[in-house]
């Protein structure tokens, strides 16, 4: 796979994108227009930057038919979000209050997380899509289990010492 410069200084500049770019799946979309341009072969830029051979061919391609500014991907397509501005924030803010006398639990789960979405803002979200959420504003699923209110150390301690059947007798 031999490709030819499209415009002169490409070289040079695909060379310095890749000294400057921190991203390494868009690093090495310059290094295989790079690579071609240079004459190496498919499946020799494949092998040396660990990657499909169709994802060299796909890259290389987009190179020769639209230049440099085809290497950056388009962006992804995807649903429109259903909580913007105010309501993302209003949200943000009772899941960061934590749960209420209403909510009738201790924590919030992610179907108590995806109730409230419905009750209170208007929107339905599958549970995959909450959680997915969740993680987009930085909450984290996995939280220790709370103590109850009624939790008692001492007696805990008492029942321990006094039960026949910890106590070894």
């Amino acid at each position: 796979m031999h490709l030819t410069e499209r415009q002169p200084g490409d070289v040079d500049q695909l060379k310095e994108l890749i000294r400057q770019e921190r991203h390494a799946k868009q690093r090495d979309r310059y290094r295989i227009a790079l690579l071609a341009i240079e004459g190496q072969e498919k499946l020799q830029i494949a092998s040396t930057l660990s990657v499909a051979k169709s994802t060299v061919e796909y890259w290389a391609y987009r190179y020769r038919d639209g230049g440099i500014e085809a290497l950056t991907p388009k962006p992804y397509g995807g649903s429109t979000p259903k909580l913007i501005g105010e309501q993302a924030e209003a949200f943000k803010k009772r899941l960061a209050n934590g749960p209420t006398p209403e909510d009738g639990v201790c924590t919030l789960r992610g179907k108590d997380v995806q109730k409230i979405l419905n009750e209170e803002f208007g929107v339905n979200y599958s549970l995959s899509t909450v959680y997915d959420a969740l993680h987009r504003l930085n909450f984290s699923c996995l939280k220790p289990r709370p103590k109850h209110e009624k939790n008692d150390p001492e007696r805990m301690e008492q029942f321990k010492r006094d039960a026949p059947f910890l106590s070894g007798e």
